[in-house]
């Protein structure tokens, strides 16, 4: 459905009103049908599209047979961790019911997109691209393009969400997936497709690079076109060219593409990365003007993550950009903090019981009363326990323990986290509530004498990071937004069996300047649901 933009009540910023009919549908992305989640009846689902704080209104009705939460990837959520739709945060709404969202896309621009949390749910749909312009007071670094154009992509499997999650239950993985969609789709090549998109000759267009996939990194390339990248996951970039971009899971860019090469049609290709198999969606971009088909010459993909790992260190925070945060872009001298705390997280996985993945030893399951309910209404201690793991990873990571993982986060602290990854395989993570600059990236293990070649100056503020194999990744960020946030892998796989945690970040003071108190219309469940209502933050 269309959104309503409301009457801006006085001093308040403007609202976007959405209704969402949440359902099972036929779908047939890869030519086999199959049972698909879909939003107002779309695959994938509607966009939202608002402006820096914007207040946004999402009403959910979950017609499912399960219960069904969404959580707005890259959304910052400022003091209200209520919204973010994580079992860890919210209660699942019941089949037949709803549920209303309203969060502010508080001091952010950019692309990001929106998913199911709960179960596998992702692998059948129900995700959509979620765009932030730039207020108009607010200059963007460079000119307005003709037209805007999502390109949400992934890896797919023809096996339903359920016969995936039962795979996983019984102790095996999901395997390899069976194809990669554009939008929900392939152009199949034989004269039959239609342009997925329009350019007039000589116009500039901005592309929204989103990988919702369940596992596989992504290399995206437009046949003939570079690609200008301008932003990644809330940030203004330095507007370097590239051939083609590495997407990981969880990832968004948003480029700059000119048409102003020969007349006729093009293809776009997003192939898998860092796999022994090789799968490969593609659509068709059309001139105006065209005069022929597309090439079925595709362009190569490339080989190797020397070649990725290179292209992340390319990526430059643009610090004469001016941006929707707190700071202007560039004025936040990340460099020039003293860390307060280590924090080391290694990836493993174990074959004893079934097939379990784990950070630092510890494999989190969700418990019936969601974390952050439990920690309001003072019952945490009934639910789980703070710091199951410690800020080091064991020595044996093959031992792992499966319970609610939380950290307890001292508020306002400048926390470095360092992440291991020893396995052979590819890892993305990403956190809630938050953007952290990505300060290094490097083969070989940590030590604190890596910290010498961290850049300090133009790391870019992102929400998700890659860690190759045999490698690691450092990251650096101030807690300074209470709630609860969920770390996770964005490998549906290795997330839903154990590898998450999440971040409890206290306002010590229980104010309303640090954090909102339960929304009126929270959902209730587990122990909670009967308690009486804690008395509400202070002002």
């Amino acid at each position: 459905m269309l959104c309503l933009l409301a009457a801006v009540v006085q001093g308040e910023d403007p609202y976007l009103y959405y209704t969402w009919n949440v359902t099972y549908g036929t779908i047939a992305p890869l030519g086999v049908p199959q049972q698909g989640i879909l939003i107002n009846g779309q695959f994938p689902g509607p966009e939202i599209n608002s402006t820096s704080n914007n207040n946004v209104v999402v009403n959910v009705f979950n017609n499912l047979d399960e219960p069904f939460l969404l959580t707005w990837h890259g959304i910052q959520h400022r003091k209200n961790s209520w919204q973010e739709g994580t079992p860890g945060t919210l209660c699942p709404i019941a089949p037949g019911t709803n549920y209303t969202y309203h969060f502010q896309v508080k001091d952010q621009i950019g692309s990001f997109f929106y998913y199911p949390s709960t179960g596998l749910q992702r692998a059948a749909g129900g995700f959509g691209g979620l765009r932030i312009f730039s207020r108009l007071l607010i200059p963007v670094p460079y000119a307005d393009p003709e037209d805007e154009y999502w390109v949400i992509m992934g890896d797919w499997y023809t096996k339903s969400h359920t016969a995936l999650q039962k795979l996983l239950d019984s102790g095996r993985s999901i395997g390899r997936p069976n194809g990669v969609l554009i939008n929900g789709k392939t152009a199949k090549g034989d004269g039959s497709d239609q342009p997925l998109y329009t350019m007039i000759p000589g116009k500039t267009y901005k592309y929204r690079l989103c990988n919702v996939g369940l596992k596989d990194a992504l290399n995206f390339r437009i046949q003939g076109h570079p690609l200008k990248l301008v932003e990644t996951e809330g940030s203004h970039v330095v507007q370097n060219v590239y051939d083609s971009l590495d997407v990981h899971v969880g990832q968004c860019f948003t480029v700059l593409v000119t048409a102003d090469k020969d007349p006729k049609d093009y293809y776009m290709v997003a192939s898998t990365r860092f796999t022994k198999y090789d799968l490969t969606a593609k659509a068709i971009i059309h001139y105006t003007n065209s005069a022929g088909p597309a090439s079925p010459e595709l362009p190569p993909s490339p080989v190797g993550w020397a070649w990725s790992l290179n292209q992340f260190r390319s990526f430059r925070w643009n610090l004469t950009a001016s941006a929707a945060r707190p700071n202007p872009q560039g004025s936040y001298h990340y460099g020039q903090i003293n860390i307060t705390r280590t924090i080391k997280l290694a990836n493993s996985v174990s074959r004893g019981q079934g097939l379990r993945y784990a950070i630092n030893g510890v494999s989190h399951i969700d418990p019936e009363t969601p974390l952050k309910l439990a920690e309001y209404y003072g019952v945490a201690d009934k639910v789980f326990k703070y710091n199951t793991i410690s800020d080091e990873p064991p020595v044996d990571l093959n031992s792992i323990t499966k319970v609610p993982n939380v950290i307890n986060a001292t508020f306002r602290d400048f926390i470095e986290i360092i992440f291991e990854n020893d396995g052979k395989a590819v890892q993305s993570y990403n956190l809630d509530g938050y953007s952290f600059f990505v300060v290094a990236m490097e083969p070989g293990k940590w030590s604190p004498e890596k910290r010498k070649n961290y850049n300090l100056l133009d790391a870019v503020s992102r929400h998700t990071v890659q860690v190759f194999p045999k490698s690691w990744s450092a990251i650096m960020l101030t807690f300074d937004n209470a709630g609860m946030w969920n770390l996770r892998s964005e490998h549906a796989e290795n997330r839903y069996l154990g590898q998450q945690l999440y971040i409890s970040v206290l306002s010590p003071q229980r104010s309303l300047r640090d954090e909102y108190n339960l929304p009126d219309t929270q959902l209730l469940c587990g122990i909670v649901k009967d308690l009486p209502k804690p008395p509400p933050y202070s002002s």
